[in-house]
């Protein structure tokens, strides 16, 4: 195996170190390293961060291949500094059974860019009449301990209380879509005065509030891990902020887009920015970035949800909801916690990777960069601009909200296992060439 030394790298922003990589782990880190035959990349002014890892990616396959594949998503994930994703399970067919979730962890294995660690089904078909088979996932090749029927919400109680009490047996933790169907029953946007004056039907907070609320108290009834998936309100923090005040082992996370992006561009009726959960309010983004930066939310997950053109290209009402954002998640976690001061590279490292890899269980990846570790190793230029071009993408799908925008930033190199994923900003033929 090729051997590399990371010339000059910023370890969480810190000072200037060479890395070397070898056999698939950090072997030494030091300044002025002897290459001894290795291949030199110079990493002058890059941040090096551990790999990041993803609780949250939609692949689309198996089913929905014109909008993704496992390859084409890991190469995308490669590309945004990502070394390993969480694939949701709302696939066709669903990923509830051993078979499935083998199938898109071994496709992972296969592609060489990216670990691939399923997300199984909480319920057969994601239809919440019944239980998922949640024993025989967590016992198969792909070890699943993160369940979800994400897109949908488990929202009978009784349901949720069971798989709660289900996956304690192996450690598993269920990932809550929290969303009362009810209260958004052909909810379009956030619920506020602007949803009245564009006529579009309003998805309101308390509908996502009111099911984390209940969870909660399910998961310190039972004694489980709940974790909450793309939390986007105010009153959702301070939901999450009492249960870790009473010791409910809780986790959540935060998109990117929530960090940024609010309702007001939904006055353009541009179908890019219809999202599950909507984007809120600039009130919204400055509580769960404030819940971000005060260990409330936990982590960042992307919820890439790629969609072919035509299911985005359509009138609003019928267009799909999600938005791709592998690519972009370090850059907008850049703009909108690093530049502003509400977070240092040492915490972006736990929000991007650490956390992540300790809620999914996944040991091999969000380790320290230290020596005897894996080599899972992103180098980031954070001087760097770049300009969104949708068609600049390894995803199939070219639904980015930022189209145009100018972000900071840039991955110049990810390293799976000691093996270049991307080097100077561009796919290699993976870890398996």
């Amino acid at each position: 195996m090729t051997s590399y030394l990371l010339r000059d790298a910023r370890p969480l922003g810190g000072d200037p170190v060479d890395l070397l990589l070898r056999d698939g782990v950090i072997v030494e880190i030091g300044p002025d390293l002897d290459a001894d035959g290795a291949v030199v990349v110079d990493a002058e002014g890059l941040v090096a961060l551990p790999g990041l890892v993803d609780l949250h990616t939609h692949l689309r396959e198996p089913g929905r291949e014109d909008a993704e594949t496992v390859l084409t998503g890991t190469q995308s994930a490669a590309r945004g500094g990502f070394t390993c994703v969480h694939a949701m399970a709302n696939t066709s067919p669903v990923a509830d059974t051993a078979g499935v979730v083998e199938q898109v962890w071994r496709l992972g294995r296969e592609g060489g860019f990216c670990d691939v660690q399923p997300v199984g089904a909480v319920t057969v078909g994601l239809k919440g009449e019944r239980l998922a088979e949640l024993g025989a996932m967590a016992d198969s090749a792909a070890g699943v301990r993160v369940f979800s029927d994400d897109g949908i919400c488990v929202s009978d109680a009784v349901l949720m209380r069971r798989a709660l009490e289900y996956v304690k047996a192996f450690d598993g933790v269920v990932a809550q879509h929290a969303q009362e169907p009810r209260l958004t029953e052909g909810a379009q946007m956030n619920e506020g005065a602007l949803s009245g004056e564009l006529g579009l039907v309003g998805w309101p907070a308390v509908a996502e509030e009111a099911i984390i609320a209940r969870d909660v108290l399910l998961a310190e009834h039972v004694g489980s891990r709940l974790h909450v998936c793309h939390l986007s309100t105010r009153g959702s923090v301070e939901i999450v902020r009492w249960a870790k005040s009473r010791g409910i082992d809780v986790t959540a996370e935060v998109t990117p887009h929530h960090l940024l992006l609010t309702d007001d561009l939904v006055r353009s009726y541009d179908p890019i920015y219809k999202v599950n959960p909507p984007l809120r309010t600039a009130d919204d983004v400055a509580a769960v970035r404030e819940g971000l930066a005060d260990g409330t939310i936990d982590i960042v997950a992307t919820d890439h949800a790629p969609h072919p053109m035509e299911d985005k290209e359509c009138e609003w009402s019928a267009a799909a909801f999600g938005m791709i954002g592998l690519e972009t998640a370090l850059s907008i976690v850049q703009e909108s916690m690093v530049d502003t001061g509400a977070l240092s590279w040492e915490q972006v490292a736990e929000v991007l990777s650490a956390r992540p890899a300790r809620i999914g269980r996944v040991r091999e990846h969000g380790r320290p960069l230290a020596v005897g570790e894996p080599a899972n190793v992103v180098l980031y230029d954070p001087a760097a601009t770049r300009t969104v071009v949708p068609g600049d993408t390894a995803s199939l799908s070219r639904n980015t909200p930022y189209a145009g925008r100018e972000l900071p930033g840039r991955v110049v190199a990810t390293f799976l296992r000691g093996v270049p994923t991307v080097l100077s900003g561009e796919l290699t033929e993976g870890v398996h060439a």
